[in-house]
C-alpha cells in the first residue's frame, strides 16, 4: 500500500470517528437542576438564669434533608460543662467534647422547621457552688453522626435566687385590676436571708402570648394596681421574684398564674353640677362630662310636678346622648318643668338620678 493510500485511511477513519462522537452528543440538552439546598448544621444558642433553672434557646433551620440523607436531623443533643470561675474562657471543640456531659437528647419533626424556636430548660446543680456552666447543641443524624457544636453558651449562676411568689390572686374594680400575692421567704436553695429586691409583674393577653412587662423597676410591696385594662378582655398575670446579682439582677420562676375576664358591672356616678337657662320657647341644661373613660351617653328625664316618683318622669331623649348640653323645646310658656340626668357607659351600667333642676318656660 502506498503512504498517500494509508494517510488517506488514517484521514477518514478520524473523520467517522469525529461524526460518531459527534452524533452521540446531539440532540436536545435538558435545563440543568437548580442546585439543592444545604441544610443549616450549626445552631446559634442563646439562654439566662431563672430562679434555679437555665433558659437556652436556638432557632430551627428553614428545612430539613430527607429522611435518610446524611444531613437529615434526628435529634438534637445538648450538651453542658461545669467549670470553675478561675478556667480559662477559651476552649475548643475537641476539649469540650471531652469533657462535657450530654444532658438531653431532643427528638425533632418536620413541623420543629421553618425558623421556628427551639429550647430547653436545665435545672441547676450547682447553685451553692462558685462554677460556670458552659452549653453547647449539636444535630445529629438518624445513623448517630453528629454535626458541629454550636457556639458556646457561658453562664455564671447566681448561688442565691429568690424562690418563686405565691397564691397570686387578682380583683377587679371600676379603676384597677389589684394583684396580691404572697412573697418568698428563702432561697431557691432554702438559704435565708432571703435575696430579694422586688418584684416584676408581667402580664398577657392569650395562654400563648408571652408575657409583657408591666414594671419599669422592680416594685417593693406584695401588691400592685394595673390601671390600664379594658373591660371585656382576658388578661393572664403572674409575677416574679428580682434578686440582686454581681452586676446584674435574676429573676426567680413565675409564681401561678392567673386568668382574669374584667366584666363592668359597675356603675358610673350621676351627672353633677348641673346648670339650667330660660330663653324664649328654650329651656337648655348644661353640666360637664362625668370622669369615667368609658361613658356612652346621658339621659335626660323631665317632670312638671318634682313630686312624682321619678320612675314615672318623662324620658326626653330617645336614646343617650354624648354631649354635655341638651335643648327642650317641647314646652309651654310659664310652666315651670323639672329635670334630672342619668348617664350610662357602654356596658349599659346606669347611673343614679342626678339631682333636680327646675326652670320656668319664657
Amino acid at each position: 500500500m502506498s503512504l498517500s493510500l494509508f494517510l488517506q485511511g488514517r484521514v477518514a477513519t478520524g473523520l467517522l470517528i469525529l461524526l460518531v462522537a459527534g452524533g452521540v452528543s446531539c440532540g436536545k440538552r435538558k435545563p440543568p437542576l437548580p442546585p439543592i439546598p444545604k441544610v443549616e448544621q450549626r445552631a446559634q444558642i442563646s439562654g439566662f438564669q431563672r430562679g434555679e433553672k437555665v433558659l437556652i434557646s436556638w432557632r430551627m433551620p428553614e428545612r430539613n434533608a430527607p429522611a435518610g440523607d446524611v444531613q437529615h436531623i434526628s435529634r438534637i443533643d445538648v450538651y453542658r460543662l461545669a467549670e470553675k470561675l478561675s478556667s480559662p474562657q477559651g476552649l475548643t471543640e475537641q476539649q469540650f467534647s471531652a469533657r462535657s456531659v450530654l444532658v438531653a437528647s431532643i427528638k425533632v419533626k418536620d413541623a420543629d422547621f421553618g425558623d421556628r424556636p427551639m429550647s430547653f430548660t436545665d435545672t441547676l446543680q450547682f447553685a451553692g457552688q462558685s462554677s460556670r456552666m458552659r452549653y453547647a447543641i449539636r444535630f445529629v443524624n438518624s445513623s448517630g453522626q453528629k454535626a458541629a457544636f454550636s457556639n458556646f453558651l457561658l453562664i455564671e449562676p447566681e448561688p442565691r435566687v429568690a424562690a418563686a411568689p405565691q397564691d397570686l390572686e387578682g380583683n377587679v374594680s371600676q379603676e384597677s385590676i389589684t394583684l396580691k400575692w404572697t412573697a418568698p421567704t428563702a432561697n431557691t436553695d432554702g438559704t435565708t436571708p432571703i435575696n430579694l429586691i422586688g418584684f416584676n409583674i408581667y402580664r398577657s393577653g392569650s395562654k400563648t402570648q408571652a408575657g409583657k412587662l408591666l414594671t419599669l423597676s422592680p416594685v417593693k410591696e406584695s401588691e400592685f394596681e394595673d390601671k390600664n385594662f379594658e373591660f371585656g378582655k382576658p388578661y393572664y398575670y403572674f409575677v416574679r421574684a428580682v434578686s440582686a446579682g454581681a452586676g446584674k439582677s435574676t429573676e426567680s420562676s413565675e409564681s401561678n398564674i392567673i386568668e382574669l375576664n374584667p366584666i363592668d358591672t359597675f356603675a358610673p356616678g350621676p351627672p353633677s353640677s348641673i346648670t339650667i337657662a330660660a330663653a324664649p320657647g328654650t329651656i337648655s341644661l348644661f353640666f360637664p362630662p362625668n370622669p369615667e373613660p368609658d361613658i356612652a351617653g346621658y339621659k335626660i328625664f323631665r317632670s312638671e310636678d318634682p313630686l312624682v316618683e321619678k320612675s314615672e318622669w318623662k324620658l326626653l331623649t330617645a336614646s343617650p346622648i354624648d354631649r354635655n348640653t341638651f335643648q327642650d323645646t317641647d314646652i309651654d310658656k310659664g310652666k315651670s318643668y323639672f329635670y334630672y340626668l342619668k348617664a350610662i357607659d357602654r356596658f349599659g351600667n346606669e347611673s343614679d338620678a342626678s339631682e333636680v333642676v327646675s326652670e320656668k318656660a319664657l
